[in-house]
């Protein structure tokens, strides 16, 4: 017997309890066959006003991960989705393998990580010279540029938004993102990237690739496009980047 929506494959998405974008933002990408079933990681705290704060909140997923894993476990799903990017690129490519590792050696599933999905992305669109956006406190900065320097990525400028909570990160206007992105982009490099899954992205990413005439890469539609190719799904996707519609 399949399930009657899910008929191709059921994603378990695993994702803070503080964030409300990534859930509507995979549900706005969704393809006939394919369902998402999220899992909150709950988050007693979600100060970010310090790198300290950062920190906490990492330990505190860590803590929570397994506990939301049993629970989305339950509905049958076929394959995970880690919905936070953080903790996937926080200690380089072999931090992100050693993740992937634990929640399938747990799990006994596979898992798309947003990590090893901006790793198959740009490699697919064939860059080295990025720019990145990202919501973190400074603490993040040297993370990001060692994971993308792990990959074989240089990371050209670096434009960190320092909100000082988890959900202040899906408050960011897309006037405000609009200015950064144009502000980072540049001869010098290949792509934009943004970092950050609770930081609404999806269509502005889409309107400023036509307009900055490059790949501008959202994290949830590249870790969503991970998710289907692996999963050996292949539909063309469009309104939310070039990534979903060409690759």
């Amino acid at each position: 017997m399949t399930d009657a929506l899910g008929w191709r494959k059921k994603f378990g998405v695993l994702a803070p309890s503080t964030n409300t974008i990534v859930e509507p933002d995979f549900h706005t990408m969704a393809v006939p066959g394919v369902t998402s079933h999220t899992s909150r990681i709950y988050l007693r705290n979600q100060d970010l006003s310090s790198d300290e704060k950062m920190v906490q909140l990492l330990e505190a997923i860590a803590q929570e991960l397994f506990s939301a894993i049993d629970r989305v476990m339950t509905a049958g799903v076929d394959y995970l989705i880690m919905a936070m990017s953080a903790e996937t690129f926080w200690e380089g490519k072999a931090g992100n393998l050693d993740f992937i590792k634990r929640v399938e050696d747990y799990a006994g599933i596979k898992v798309a990580s947003c990590a090893s999905a901006y790793q198959a992305a740009l490699a697919a669109f064939q860059v080295n010279k990025i720019a990145v956006i990202a919501p973190h406190p400074a603490i993040a900065d040297d993370k990001i540029r060692s994971f993308f320097s792990d990959i074989g990525i240089e990371v050209v400028r670096l434009k960190s938004l320092r909100c000082p909570t988890a959900i202040s990160i899906a408050e960011v206007s897309e006037n405000t993102l609009r200015t950064h992105l144009q502000e980072l982009d540049g001869d010098d490099i290949e792509a934009i990237v943004q970092m950050g899954t609770n930081l609404s992205m999806l269509r502005l990413a889409d309107e400023m690739e036509r307009s900055l005439a490059k790949p501008v890469i959202a994290v949830n539609a590249a870790t969503w496009w991970y998710a289907l190719r692996q999963n050996d799904i292949h539909d063309q996707i469009y309104g939310c980047g070039r990534l979903l519609r060409e690759f």
